[in-house]
């Protein structure tokens, strides 16, 4: 089998998860997560975009309901050895046949949390899994507890990291070798993404972020490519990926020379980094991240450049984006914990100039505070 954690480390994760089942006075979960399928039980696969539902049971019972493309990669990637499949068709109710999976584990009447914060469960399939279940059980939304499970990293997990922060390195290495006047951006992101894969590392669970000229402005992808002016701006948001496991970088890149206001913009997002960096500490709310964020860009003036986040956790994510939960804003309660892996990204646009700034780095929480995992410095590169 393809497994990437021992199975030991995948039991205990799943003993962790039945005891959280247990506390909440569950009976079972309906998973649809793919990051709850990983990381219980090593599934690797991209078949959640049809219904698919990994049950794991307050008495440590699991199956999995899927399609037939993804029996092999189950019994492959997975240590799940119980797989049912659903056969396609216009009569086709994989609700119901969850249903029938359920009922021979004598669930009627039982009380089962559900995913229903989950890529893999659609608005409309939602509806057919309540509508399938309402006369046979209690459903009660349960999204955050394999989340909550996640958010702290095993020794195992956080190697895999600071792998995928190795390969985020080499990627701004290629950036910052490509990017110059005239330079196209489809070089720069092949290379960027080659550095990853030549590494052995894998697709970002989203798009490489990249833009330039007024489009640096911008913090998600859009289709379209441009050469860089021979005085311009280049933003990057991208991952290094190992296992899954994403490690991000964030930069602006000015082009020929910065634009005015770029290097005050650049030494308040440095700043800025650093306050956040120093408000991430074991034991203290998350949202204290965002509000060094605040302060120092208020302070220095920047209060409608700034976001309202500066950030969020990583892990093992699948597409359609990597952001994982929690995330960095004013008044989340969440603390930080050691073995947590945060993305800072400080960002910084003004539109009335048409200027952008941005510096992000991933970190992991430490006894101690927390520490970057990134051997790249954050001055500003201009080429």
């Amino acid at each position: 089998m393809a497994l990437h954690f021992s199975t030991d480390e995948l039991a205990g994760r799943r003993t962790r998860a039945v005891a959280a089942l247990q506390e909440r006075g569950l009976d079972g979960l309906l998973i649809f997560r793919q990051e709850s399928m990983y990381y219980l039980t090593g599934y690797d696969t991209f078949g959640y975009v049809f219904f698919q539902c990994l049950y794991l049971g307050a008495d440590g019972r699991f199956f999995l309901l899927t399609r037939a493309p993804d029996l092999r990669q189950a019994q492959h990637t997975s240590v799940i050895e119980d797989i049912r499949i659903w056969v396609d068709g216009p009569e086709a109710s994989p609700a119901l046949e969850l249903k029938a999976m359920l009922a021979e584990l004598k669930l009627h009447n039982k009380r089962l949390g559900v995913e229903y914060e989950a890529y893999g469960l659609t608005g409309r399939n939602a509806l057919r899994l309540n509508e399938a279940l309402e006369d046979f059980c209690h459903l009660q939304d349960a999204s955050d507890l394999v989340s909550r499970l996640r958010l702290v990293k095993s020794p195992a997990e956080i190697v895999y990291v600071r792998r995928a922060a190795e390969l985020a390195d080499q990627a701004l290495e290629e950036a910052h070798r490509l990017a110059g006047p005239g330079a196209f951006e489809g070089d720069i992101l092949a290379a960027m993404q080659g550095a990853v894969f030549r590494g052995g590392g894998d697709d970002p669970a989203n798009e490489y972020i990249i833009g330039s000229g007024r489009d640096a402005l911008l913090c998600r992808y859009f289709t379209g490519r441009r050469k860089l002016d021979a005085k311009d701006q280049l933003t990057l948001e991208f991952a290094g990926v190992y296992r899954h496991y994403h490690a991000c970088l964030m930069r602006t890149i000015p082009i020929g020379e910065p634009l005015p206001g770029q290097r005050e913009m650049h030494e308040v997002a440095v700043e800025a980094l650093e306050a956040c960096k120093a408000a991430l500490r074991p034991g203290r709310p998350i949202g204290e991240v965002f509000d060094a964020y605040a302060r120092v860009c208020d302070a220095h003036g920047h209060r409608e450049n700034r976001m309202n986040a500066t950030g969020y956790s990583l892990g093992t994510t699948f597409a359609p984006n990597w952001m994982d939960w929690p995330m960095f804003y004013h008044g989340n309660p969440e603390p930080a914990a050691p073995g947590q892996v945060f993305f800072i990204h400080i960002i910084l646009f003004d539109s009335a100039k048409g200027v952008a700034m941005t510096n992000g780095q991933t970190v992991l929480v430490t006894e101690q505070g927390c520490e970057p995992l990134s051997r790249m410095p954050v001055d500003l590169v201009v080429k």
